[in-house]
């Protein structure tokens, strides 16, 4: 699936201006190990509300979220005559986001200046998943225990995705105007988070879907969309991340470290393409392979 064109392009590499300021991402977070403490807090039933109450103080002065799940693969594939390559991809979205269970959320908060949030940053969400009784694609699941997800504890103490989306709902991370969220090729990441907030199956018509996106995620920026209005950039997220020069904290494949490589990925990318400056009004709330996110600012 392809996203519509947009007229602007990125400055080539040769004319690109050096920012005066330091990036501050990933590269420059390190772990105390003398205290214990970690840019990333694991959260389970058992903190989940304690964690909650630690975004809401902080939300207000750090309300850029960069997010990334992790899912139970692709188990489906609609059949139907579908007005789109667009419309076949979110109609895959959907068939299988309602099938599936989440299994992790991953949040990194920061400033407008790509500043992390103090002390904890990064929130790693880990839900309630039995594979004795849910569903999912074998190869998946695979991967993700080689990435270090213990299932056995989802199972035993993970998050109750009803009382998650509670407490998500009155904690100033959606229904914000100020908040924008960091994502990288996140179609199937925000059918989960709708899902999750909505209790109920995802629309079954694109548009709808977006109505409802941009109600509770205003500001959402697609760092793979963004990435077609630069020269010479491809790939997926690890790609991007080592062609760009940005570290990795924690484990591939498990949310928490993905949305903080997402943070500090799409921080560099708007200070070396961009000058710091992502007009939104040509790449606000566009999800790659989907991409009708801009028929708000038609409206």
């Amino acid at each position: 699936a392809s996203c519509p064109s947009v007229a602007l392009r990125a400055a080539p590499p040769h004319s690109r201006k050096p920012t005066a300021r330091p990036l501050l991402g990933v590269a420059g977070v390190h772990y105390d190990m003398a205290s214990g403490s970690s840019v990333i807090r694991e959260v389970w039933d058992q903190n989940l509300e304690a964690e909650m109450a630690r975004i809401r103080e902080v939300i207000f002065d750090y309300p850029y979220i960069s997010m990334d799940t992790e899912f139970p693969g692709v188990v489906a594939k609609p059949i139907s005559n579908f007005k789109s390559s667009s419309d076949y991809h979110y109609q895959t979205i959907r068939t299988n986001v309602d099938l599936l269970k989440i299994i992790q959320l991953g949040l990194t908060l920061s400033n407008e200046k790509g500043e992390l949030a103090p002390d904890v940053c990064t929130y790693q969400f880990n839900f309630k998943f039995s594979l004795d009784l849910d569903i999912y694609a074998q190869d998946s699941i695979d991967l993700l225990t080689r990435s270090g997800i213990d299932f056995k504890r989802h199972e035993e103490h993970g998050i109750d995705i009803h009382q998650f989306a509670e407490l998500l709902m009155c904690s100033g991370v959606v229904l914000c105007d100020e908040v924008h969220w960091v994502t990288f090729h996140s179609g199937y990441d925000f059918g989960y988070i709708i899902k999750l907030l909505t209790c109920k199956p995802l629309p079954a018509d694109e548009d709808e879907f977006f109505a409802e996106l941009l109600l509770y995620c205003p500001h959402v920026h697609d760092i793979k969309f963004l990435m077609k209005h630069c020269e010479n950039l491809k790939g997926g997220l690890n790609g991007l991340a080592k062609d760009l020069q940005v570290e990795r904290i924690g484990p591939e494949h498990q949310a928490g470290s993905d949305s903080l490589l997402t943070q500090a990925t799409y921080f560099k990318l708007r200070s070396l393409f961009f000058e710091d400056v992502v007009d939104e009004t040509k790449f606000d709330n566009i999800l790659f392979g989907l991409g009708k996110g801009r028929v708000k600012l038609l409206d």
